[in-house]
């Protein structure tokens, strides 16, 4: 099991911007990791090789836990995050705090647009949980999809 270590600005960032007890936040965080980390190993990557791992963290606590899983036709392939998140709307869970998100690089793993729109739709106030080797940052999703596309934007004037 890797560690998780952080740097000062980003456990500062994560007790500013967390909904966690900032008592349990460092080690909510962690876990979060290593449930994405352990749910790697279900992913079905056979086309890219790059397998991805995505924990979502309700407001209950409970983790909700999804994997990549590849069509032979691209398009139809699932990203971790999407999978975690349709998992546990499907399952009756609505409110979500954060989501960490695991790659197979040295690198982080941010979410792509597909999945940034939505977790927008439906957790539009979500942090995002991001690890790589030495450092782990914590982004509120609006950062990553600012001038989001929302629900008003259906409605006719």
């Amino acid at each position: 099991m890797n560690k998780v270590v952080f740097n000062k600005k980003s456990f500062i960032f994560a007790f500013i911007f967390s909904n966690l007890d900032p008592m349990k936040s460092k080690k909510k965080i962690e876990e979060l990791i290593r449930f994405a980390s352990e749910a790697r190993k279900f992913s079905q990557a056979k086309y890219s090789d790059f397998s991805v791992g995505a924990a979502l963290l309700t407001r209950d606590g409970e983790i909700i836990t999804g994997c990549n899983i590849e069509s032979s036709s691209l398009g139809l392939t699932i990203c971790a995050e999407r999978v975690a998140l349709t998992k546990a709307l499907s399952e009756g869970k609505s409110r979500f705090t954060h989501i960490a998100v695991v790659g197979p690089t040295d690198d982080y793993c941010p979410p792509c647009g597909a999945c940034r729109q939505l977790l927008y739709d439906y957790a539009p106030d979500i942090k995002i949980i991001l690890s790589k080797k030495n450092d782990t940052k914590i982004i509120p999703l609006k950062e990553l999809l600012p001038f989001a596309f929302e629900e008003t934007k259906l409605r006719k004037s």
